[in-house]
């Protein structure tokens, strides 16, 4: 198996160095000079999704060349051309399959696809030893993000999800907060932002052949997803607000805003879910019916009721599309001064003591407790969170699964893939909001309809089951086109 084969080669070279043969060892910093890094000891890299946010990506884990880039793939070469110029040595490929086929050496992989092939992608690469990072979200499906937890644990995989604001130094200063009892007891979380900002709330983008790409194989961007003729609109972003693709504003940016307060609150898994979303009218009193695509703004409502931060239950609001909270008094006027105007994207923990807030990322955490002058905990000079992201699961990579460096990886799978669940499940009930029967149809055409899936959904987490409403369990996972079949 390959992962053992690379393991084997760093052990030799780490134990030769050691143990030695009579023959003099010439330090590396002799050789090649300060900062130098031995083939040795650089991960052998490849991308899958090489443009885009996969461009940073790959750029941020081969650090410069402390590590190799040798094979890059995307099904849109034009979208990639410049990983391909920074990595002219790299092998490139359409098809990934055919790279993971062909490319025998491969230590460590990113994935910066579309969210209906992640999951596909990283299960495929880690049943081969290969470690991955991965965008968010983790996955398409609840279901997905369970497997993906469980194979990096069975394949010993080192893993990170890409919410890099997970490596913010805000993080930690949030959790210290919250376990010294700051602001008492949260019992309530806002986390909103200004997304979608691509269209959304709309019909899938009609079929147009014409329009394709020459540089584009429509067939592999498909990937797990349905057949269907190409379709201009989606490709390569506007995707995000269908959900045969993407996962709506709640998938794009919830991982990067959700994330401390799940840490620190160690939430888990939430027992019920609600949500409520905008209606479009073009016609009166018809509002405009589109299950394919994801609503313009919405509301979801968590509950948690197994933190160990408070036993009598934590409720999680998410609002998009522009929706805010409403901002507590006591706070306001120093909340107003001091988080940034211009970020459109945050949270609110509000205990029984005072309220912690921040940017996107973890950023500018601040601390109001009544009575008390605010405490801002600056992040402006901190390092470049993306870079330290990926480096430190580059790192974890050569040390190894279970090694120290792989405990200290912020958003690990054994952590991003419950996490990935939490957020997954807004969705769930966004889709569920959806389903309707006709009740009856009057003599203008005019149709009653039930809309039964508007309702409070409970929801047995350990087995990924919705109790109470049977059709909604179809979206904690998904159908599969043939050939490209995931094992749930």
């Amino acid at each position: 198996m390959h992962n053992k084969k690379s393991k084997s080669r760093r052990n030799f070279l780490k134990k030769s160095g050691i143990i030695g043969t009579g023959v003099f060892i010439v330090p590396r910093h002799v050789l090649g000079g300060v900062g130098y890094t031995a083939p040795s000891d650089q991960l052998a890299l490849a991308a899958v999704g090489s443009g885009g946010k996969g461009r940073s990506d790959i750029s941020n884990a081969y650090q410069d060349g402390k590590n190799k880039v040798i094979a890059l793939c995307d099904v849109d070469p034009s979208q990639a051309s410049s990983s391909y110029n920074t990595h002219p040595n790299a092998n490139k490929y359409i098809d990934y399959r055919e790279m993971l086929d062909k490319e025998k050496d491969i230590d460590a992989l990113t994935i910066s696809t579309p969210d209906h092939n992640h999951a596909k992608v990283a299960y495929d690469c880690m049943t081969m030893g290969i470690h991955v990072y991965v965008q968010k979200p983790l996955t398409h499906t609840i279901a997905e993000a369970r497997l993906l937890s469980k194979t990096a644990e069975k394949y010993k995989i080192v893993t990170q999800m890409g919410n890099q604001g997970g490596s913010s130094i805000g993080v930690p200063k949030i959790e210290e907060w919250i376990d010294k009892g700051k602001v008492g007891k949260v019992h309530t979380i806002y986390a909103w932002t200004n997304r979608p900002v691509w269209p959304q709330g709309i019909d899938h983008p009609a079929a147009n052949k014409s329009k394709k790409p020459s540089t584009l194989n429509w067939d592999l961007w498909l990937g797990t997803s349905k057949s269907k003729p190409y379709s201009p609109g989606l490709h390569p972003f506007d995707w995000r607000g269908f959900w045969e693709y993407g996962t709506g504003a709640l998938g794009d940016i919830g991982c990067h805003i959700l994330d401390a307060p799940y840490k620190a609150l160690q939430l888990g898994y939430p027992s019920s879910v609600e949500c409520s979303a905008t209606n479009v009218f073009k016609k009166m009193w018809i509002p405009e019916y589109t299950p394919e695509g994801c609503p313009i703004s919405s509301m979801a409502t968590l509950d948690y009721k197994n933190s160990p931060h408070n036993k009598d239950g934590i409720k999680l609001i998410w609002m998009d599309g522009g929706l805010t909270p409403t901002i507590p008094e006591e706070v306001k006027e120093e909340f107003i001064m001091n988080f940034d105007a211009g970020n459109s994207s945050g949270i609110m923990m509000i205990g029984n003591k005072g309220v912690i807030t921040s940017e996107i990322y973890a950023n500018n955490p601040t601390l109001y407790v009544k009575g008390e002058d605010p405490v801002v905990f600056s992040t402006r000079n901190q390092p470049n969170v993306n870079n330290v992201h990926a480096s430190t699961w580059t790192e974890a990579c050569k040390a190894g699964f279970d090694s120290r460096q792989h405990k200290g990886l912020t958003s690990s799978f054994d952590y991003s893939g419950p996490f990935t669940e939490t957020v997954i499940m807004g969705n769930l009930a966004l889709r569920s909001r959806d389903l309707r029967n006709i009740v009856s149809t009057n003599s203008n055409g005019r149709q009653k309809l039930n809309y039964y899936g508007r309702k409070k959904l409970l929801w047995d987490g350990e087995n990924m089951k919705i109790t109470n409403l049977d059709e909604a369990n179809s979206y904690v996972s998904k159908t599969y086109r043939k050939g490209w079949e995931l094992p749930i």
